[in-house]
């Protein structure tokens, strides 16, 4: 049995849509369908409606199997909807109010499903969810999608109208005295000496015969204007704002006075923003300022960590983002915080990013570049890290947040002391209400579900599970791989 009492937490965070069926499924159903599948996921609830209240109460379905039947049908049908990404346990009948609805639980697709769409047509029948309502896609946002379903990497096209002139040769200089230094080896020095771009993966021969700078060869070396020619709105943004939130400096791949590639975008922010810190921190070894709750970092010594953290976050967000995306990539340095945000979707859930052990990678190239000169772990570990870097700190815990329109990735890294999770605030009491408000209105759910609901990354969410379930609340199962939570009996 559904309790609608507690569902405006829902409606809150855009995770359930209520309609009223009457004699056939309402044609907007597959536009919420298309909407929460390119989205992040939703509830979909057939024998609903809203009340004065503004709360939900179910309403008599005249036939709620026929209703099933019929959903079944049109969405195993390719001309009405694209793709089914839904299982039988998705779709369920159950009694609210002394009526029986139709629940449907649609999950985010996959990105070589998305963009899921109504009808033949992905530019026309694409739609995304925003606060309440499903908008019809942009082409800018259908062609992201699109490009995100093959598995050939982005960057590994070989660009034939470019020669390697547009390649910046004190940039390549100065990653090659560092890969030098990294890989002394006798052998590796040998088999690079002829061939560096090529074993690199930033030139490759095209149909000419000729060398020519691959995506990836052109944005880690390349000059910004002759970047700007394949990648219309490529944009490098680094900014630094006082407690004011005035602009105090600013580094962007606009100005002339530097390459605007993004092997020296990486190095001349990670040495700012180091520098911005140690120069914050503390002498070393002071009892006092050790000790000091003002002071944002503890010493210089306890900065190793941080050091190799912030060092995977700008390669995370270099190597992740979408450079063919209308907006550009920012990096903002505050007091207490450090905010980066690149263009593009998440490849993966969001859960599975801030969990790690999983990677998808949007440009495979540059990763290896970078993970060539040891930038970058490759391997699905870098959220974590850098959470273990913040607690070290005593710092607030990283956020990892994703929006759709423009597709933004952001991480923001608070550089203040977090709040005491030893006792409940009455920012953590909201916070376990609202998901027990959650699990009483759906029998059970994972990590993902629930965090999407209340509004927390995944790992906070856990945090929280945690001491309900400590506190005997709750319960949790699993099943394989994957754990369900749910309200004690």
């Amino acid at each position: 049995m559904l309790d609608f009492a507690n569902l405006e937490i829902y409606r809150e965070n855009n995770r359930i849509e209520a309609k009223k069926a009457q004699g056939g499924l309402p044609h907007s159903i597959w536009e919420t369908y298309s909407a929460f599948a390119n989205s992040f996921g939703g509830i979909l609830l057939l024998g609903v409606v809203e009340g004065a209240d503004k709360r939900f109460v179910s309403v008599p379905l005249p036939s709620p199997e026929r209703l099933v039947s019929e959903f079944w049908e049109m969405i195993n049908d390719r001309t009405k909807v694209s793709a089914n990404i839904l299982s039988e346990q998705d779709v369920q009948i159950v009694e609210s109010g002394g009526n029986r609805i139709v629940v449907i639980q649609i999950p985010r697709a996959g990105r070589h499903e998305r963009p899921v769409y109504i009808g033949t047509d992905p530019f026309s029948g694409s739609y995304f969810r925003d606060g309440e309502g499903d908008y019809r896609c942009s082409p800018d946002e259908v062609r992201s999608m699109l490009r995100d379903r093959t598995d050939e990497p982005q960057d590994a096209m070989v660009l034939e109208e470019f020669s390697t002139d547009c390649l910046d040769p004190g940039c390549i200089s100065r990653y090659r005295v560092r890969l030098s230094d990294l890989h002394p080896r006798p052998a590796w020095q040998r088999s690079i000496s002829c061939h560096f771009l090529p074993c690199i993966g930033a030139v490759a021969r095209g149909k000419d015969g000729q060398y020519h700078p691959t995506a990836a060869g052109l944005l880690m070396f390349g000059k910004s204007r002759d970047i700007r020619r394949e990648f219309p709105d490529y944009l490098l943004d680094y900014q630094e704002l006082d407690a004011s939130g005035r602009l105090v400096w600013q580094l962007t791949s606009r100005s002339e006075d530097w390459s605007g590639s993004l092997f020296d975008f990486y190095f001349l922010v990670y040495h700012r923003i180091l520098q911005s810190l140690e120069e914050a921190s503390p002498a070393a070894g002071t009892p006092s300022a050790m000790h000091s709750e003002s002071s944002p970092v503890r010493s210089n010594s306890d900065l190793s960590g941080v050091r190799s953290a912030l060092g995977e976050a700008l390669a995370n967000c270099l190597i992740h983002a979408d450079y063919r995306a209308k907006s550009g990539l920012l990096i903002r340095k505050e007091p207490d915080s450090i905010v980066i945000t690149n263009p593009g979707s998440f490849r993966i859930l969001i859960s599975e990013a801030a969990d790690g052990g999983k990677s998808d990678v949007r440009n495979v190239t540059l990763a290896r570049m970078f993970s060539l000169i040891h930038i970058g772990s490759g391997k699905g570990s870098g959220i974590p890290g850098i959470h273990r870097a913040w607690e070290e700190q005593g710092w607030e815990k990283p956020s990892l947040t994703e929006q759709l329109s423009p597709a933004r990735i952001t991480l923001t890294l608070r550089l203040k002391r977090g709040e005491d999770e030893r006792t409940d605030t009455p920012v953590q009491k909201a916070r376990k209400q609202a998901i027990l408000e959650y699990l009483t209105a759906v029998p059970a759910a994972e990590i993902a579900q629930i965090a999407g609901a209340v509004g927390l990354s995944p790992s906070r969410t856990g945090d929280y599970l945690r001491l309900l379930k400590e506190e005997d609340i709750i319960v949790s199962e699993k099943s394989g791989r994957k754990a369900t939570y749910r309200l004690k009996s």
